[in-house]
């Protein structure tokens, strides 16, 4: 299996992604925040000639057209760019898809799911993204701590880390470099790529569109613990619970079969995540933690479990995989294992 790396105009934007090409049936990778589809490229060499595998760079991410994210809209303007990849590039047009997202992509996926269900063959769920984003709800069906969704948005993102993204620091001298960022928390800690491989995703992921209509956003201040609320642009705010509920997944009558596949160390997803304010309240990182009745930490992979036990009680089929010894990146971390898990499911869903 070969790649090329195609840019494509689309009524939407000129999006760039991989294509391994032919006529293979066809399955579409997205990736998270922060990343690209580049993360994919070795899985995308090692598909069978069966499938053809798409990796596109989400709008602010890679060399995709770096057009303003409405986070008022949630997820959806991802959502909609990916259908109009999918129904402009040639071969693709009409055909039924396999979606696999990862970490935020597998929220966008899901979303995707209930706004194209027709174009829907399945779904696979890399280390996914709560159903209700990232910060400020506080139980299984995604209740927020307040209102005013405190605690998640654009001011959750590190000043640190935005300022090594914007100095292009390749190196890893700083706790929040972009190097150290991908061995601390993308994989389990101590793990090590192979020295070009990581140089190749950081400088995928020095590629950020930064300021207020992207990555991080526009931050807003708040009187609730703390202290910060989401805006209304860019990546941070567009993963708030302000805008993102599928709950409504749950109710869908084509009901795609799905895969969630996760790592039993991933810091990032998780009900202790190291990304969740309340959690990081509760060990003592952030000052003036109100409690556990105020502000529990997210749990996250409980709120996926719930949706997805609400789908398979409504008709629906899930399999969850939790590969040990593994951090938020399982097709990275554990290649091989992936691998045959996504063209087990694959050949299910696909014939």
């Amino acid at each position: 299996m070969s790649i090329v790396s195609r840019h494509l105009v689309t009524p939407r934007l000129d999006i760039k992604f991989l294509d391994t090409g032919g006529n293979g049936k066809p399955v579409v990778f997205i990736h998270g925040n922060i990343s690209t589809g580049e993360f994919f490229s070795d899985l995308l060499l090692k598909l069978p000639a069966q499938y053809r595998g798409i990796a596109p760079d989400l709008r602010g991410f890679g060399d995709t057209e770096p057009k303003p994210i409405d986070a008022t809209r949630g997820l959806d303007d991802f959502v909609d760019d990916i259908h109009s990849l999918l129904t402009t590039i040639e071969g693709i047009a009409g055909q039924r898809v396999v979606l696999c997202g990862w970490s935020v992509g597998g929220a966008v996926v899901l979303r995707f799911a209930m706004k194209y269900p027709e174009l829907v063959a399945g779904l696979v769920l890399e280390a996914p993204m709560s159903p209700f984003g990232f910060g400020g709800t506080r139980d299984s069906v995604g209740t927020p701590c307040f209102t005013d969704f405190a605690g998640s948005g654009a001011g959750t993102a590190s000043p640190g880390f935005v300022e090594c993204l914007a100095k292009k620091d390749r190196s890893a001298d700083s706790d929040f470099s972009p190097r150290k960022i991908v061995r601390s928390f993308f994989f389990k800690s101590g793990y090590q790529l192979p020295a070009e491989e990581e140089d190749r995703y950081v400088d995928e992921i020095l590629k950020t569109q930064l300021g207020a209509d992207h990555y991080p956003g526009d931050a807003s201040g708040s009187t609730n613990w703390p202290t910060l609320a989401p805006g209304t642009r860019g990546m941070n705010n567009a993963i708030s619970a302000k805008y993102v509920n599928l709950t409504d997944f749950a109710k869908l009558s084509s009901r795609p079969k799905v895969l969630w596949i996760r790592g039993t160390d991933d810091q990032i997803v998780s009900d202790t995540s190291l990304f969740c304010f309340g959690f990081l309240g509760k060990l003592g990182v952030i000052p003036g933690w109100p409690g556990d009745e105020a502000y529990p930490p997210q749990p996250m992979v409980s709120q996926m479990r719930a949706l997805l036990n609400d789908y398979r009680t409504n008709g629906g089929s899930y399999e969850e995989v939790v590969l040990s010894d593994c951090g938020h990146s399982p097709h990275l971390e554990k290649p091989t294992e992936f691998r045959e898990r996504l063209l087990g499911f694959l050949t299910e869903v696909t014939g």
